[in-house]
């Protein structure tokens, strides 16, 4: 625990976030993928690291509310979709189908850098400069919006802690902010869950690949089971235990990296280019009083270009933990 390389935690409680993008990868949708999140740590950084010394190095992510914005009624639903104004040319514009969502979250960075070496009664107020920061941008691609009074958003401040040296401090401290992000659940991550069921799929289908357990994990299968002493069936779901989603992790290279600027239309011509596709892995959602680290809440951005792998790393074992 004391080789993780934070030396504090800045945390922004309670943003409301509006019209956020739930559609993050071609085979999921829902809460925004983790990789939103460490892209705004990035961008958060450029902005603030001059002002503050921080060194941002992980993000974790509790969600105290989200409300897909989906039509209600019926078993099927579909997102609400929007026209926009006419173009131009006084033509109207095509719909393009989005999905939408408005969240309530507490952010937690994992920070270090020089910044950490200030004056303790400097970090409320560089805390507050990273709030004021964050709240210009975007989340995800959507809008943040202010804390109305009376709300329990406009009464708590953004913190910047130090984790202290020993082992027994960090889990103090840890512990005293995990209560203060209650109700809510954090995105930990389960790729020994994915292992797992493929391991249980081999034992019947030696050709089940690790798709099939990510399916399996994925559906809600509801099968027939036949009753003792009858010639009758009682349908019943199997449910894998705990909250379990399916959540892109990051990205694969399906090219060699361009030179920048040598492909048309890319967003940055002045950074190398690449063609990936998502990377899947199985997520959880668990209260945060049931982790017992910042590393089991933290996702850590990890780059292998030589690999071609781009993706994120959260420590949370269920060893270590009380779930």
């Amino acid at each position: 625990m004391t080789n993780s390389p934070e030396t504090g935690l800045l945390v922004v409680p309670r943003i409301k976030v509006q019209n956020a993008n739930c559609i993050s990868s071609p085979m999921t949708w829902g809460f925004p993928a983790i990789t939103a999140f460490t892209g705004l740590m990035t961008a958060l950084e450029r902005k603030t690291h001059g002002h503050t010394g921080l060194q941002f190095l992980s993000v974790g992510v509790i969600c105290h509310h989200f409300e897909a914005q989906v039509t209600q009624g019926g078993y099927t639903r579909a997102f609400r979709l929007t026209r926009n104004p006419v173009d131009k040319n006084g033509s109207t514009a095509a719909i393009v189908e989005e999905g939408r969502a408005h969240l309530e979250i507490t952010l937690v960075f994992g920070v270090a850098g020089q910044g950490m070496a200030a004056d303790p009664q400097q970090y409320a107020q560089m805390a507050q400069y990273c709030a004021d920061t964050l709240a210009t941008m975007r989340i995800a691609g959507g809008s943040v919006l202010a804390a109305k009074p009376g709300t329990r958003a406009f009464y708590q401040k953004p913190q910047l802690v130090s984790l202290g040296d020993s082992t027994e401090a960090r889990h103090k401290i840890f512990r005293t902010l995990s209560r203060q992000w209650l109700p809510g659940f954090a995105l930990v991550c389960r790729d020994d869950l994915l292992q797992a069921r493929l391991e249980e799929l081999q034992q019947t289908n030696p050709a089940a690949s690790r798709l099939d357990a990510w399916l399996d994990l994925s559906s809600l299968q509801i099968k027939p089971l036949q009753q003792q002493g009858t010639d009758k069936a009682q349908w019943q779901a199997r449910r894998p235990p705990g909250w379990l989603v399916p959540i892109p992790v990051g990205f694969g290279a399906l090219s060699d990296p361009y030179a920048p600027g040598q492909v048309a239309n890319a967003r940055d011509p002045r950074v190398p280019f690449r063609f990936v596709e998502s990377l899947y892995s199985i997520g959880q959602w668990l209260s945060p009083h049931r982790l017992e680290g910042h590393q089991q809440l933290l996702w850590y951005p990890v780059t292998l270009p030589e690999e071609g792998l781009y993706r994120c790393l959260n420590e949370f074992t269920v060893e270590t933990s009380h779930i």
